[in-house]
């Protein structure tokens, strides 16, 4: 095979890849639910070759799961497992902003600045245009929350954030969908960002930390409100 050849398959690996996350993330396909190669064909027009590697490197993100000689599905959901998840992110992430507060420059302040003025930005948008899913919000949110721990020092650390957020936001999509508006919620999801990157910004260690946990803690809380009713319906 030529180097060429390799390339290509990379990279259409990589699409197949991006393409079954985000269904999965965005709750398009339920847990549990078996993925198919021929639907998966069908659904994105790949071959087979770069879905199965795709599924492969799904499944060491804990996406999908082999089911027995079927083939893959899509991985189970549980209370335990999002609170786990959750838990865990809180606590890498607070070392790494901890970390970033302490050897952030003036560099990582603009970072964190721009990105929460293009959070708010998407936002504004996103409320003009009411829609179920907003992929440009869901990428300024990710970003905004990747600036703040941004200057840690640590590419483990943010490697192991970016796993951690993949893995809650599976949660957290499908069941808060349209909760970064911010409008008529049970929330402001909009202020817990600001007031965290004020004591981001000011340098306040401690209550940086404790806003960020906070700010984790009733995610879960209202996750858990909708996996019970989704389960009880």
């Amino acid at each position: 095979m030529t180097e060429t050849a390799r390339d290509d398959d990379a990279s259409l690996a990589d699409r197949a890849y991006r393409l079954i996350q985000d269904d999965i993330l965005n709750g398009v396909f339920s847990p549990g639910e078996p993925l198919r190669l021929a639907a998966l064909k069908d659904r994105y027009g790949l071959s087979f070759s770069p879905l199965r590697e795709a599924l492969t490197r799904l499944s060491g993100d804990r996406l999908t799961e082999l089911a027995s000689l079927r083939g893959f599905r899509v991985a189970s959901v549980s209370l335990d497992e999002m609170w786990d998840l959750i838990g865990i992110r809180t606590l890498v992430e607070s070392e790494a902003l901890r970390r970033a507060i302490a050897g952030g420059d003036v560099d990582w302040e603009a970072r964190v600045v721009a990105s929460f003025h293009a959070l708010s930005k998407a936002v504004e948008k996103h409320e003009a245009v009411e829609g179920q899913f907003d992929k440009a919000l869901e990428d300024r949110h990710q970003a905004f929350h990747h600036a703040l721990i941004s200057a840690c020092g640590s590419p483990s650390l943010l490697h192991i954030a970016g796993q951690l957020y993949t893995r809650t936001e599976r949660y957290r999509r499908p069941t808060l969908s349209g909760e970064l508006r911010g409008a008529g919620g049970p929330r402001d999801v909009m202020k817990e960002h600001a007031d965290l990157m004020d004591a981001t910004l000011k340098r306040n260690a401690d209550l940086a930390v404790e806003r960020l946990a906070e700010h984790y803690r009733r995610t879960g809380e209202l996750i858990e409100v909708g996996l019970r009713r989704a389960a009880a319906e």
